[in-house]
């Protein structure tokens, strides 16, 4: 990745997220940008870092557990990350796989529900 750096702004705009959000990153320390007076600026590293974010957000991973995630990389490097990735990708896998079998089972009792009103509404007709 290049050495450019983006301002607040741009890196809103680039992972079309609020400034709220990507301040609240800021906050609990997920981002680190550089900062010069008032203004932020976030380098390759921290629009990697963002990226994965971003890619974990997108999967339902809590952010502690992307915060972890990151951490790892910093302290133990790239093999303890991977293997922590793989046991919370694991977790998450389950968790989505049970939400999908409830949402299954919702969407089943609400069309049984419907076809039965259509019969009632026509035999009433």
């Amino acid at each position: 990745m290049s050495d450019t750096r983006l301002t607040f702004k741009e890196m809103c705009a680039r992972f079309d997220v609020t400034p709220r959000t990507l301040r609240y990153y800021e906050y609990i320390e997920l981002l680190q940008p550089d900062r010069e007076g008032r203004s932020r600026f976030f380098g390759s590293r921290e629009v990697a870092r963002m990226t994965l974010i971003m890619r974990g957000r997108k999967f339902g991973i809590k952010l502690e557990d992307i915060r972890q995630w990151l951490l790892i990389y910093e302290h133990e490097g790239t093999q303890a990350q991977m293997q922590a990735f793989i046991e919370m990708a694991d977790r998450q896998y389950e968790e989505l796989t049970e939400q999908r079998a409830q949402l299954d089972t919702a969407m089943q009792e609400l069309k049984e529900l419907r076809d039965e009103t259509v019969e009632l509404l026509e035999k009433s007709a």
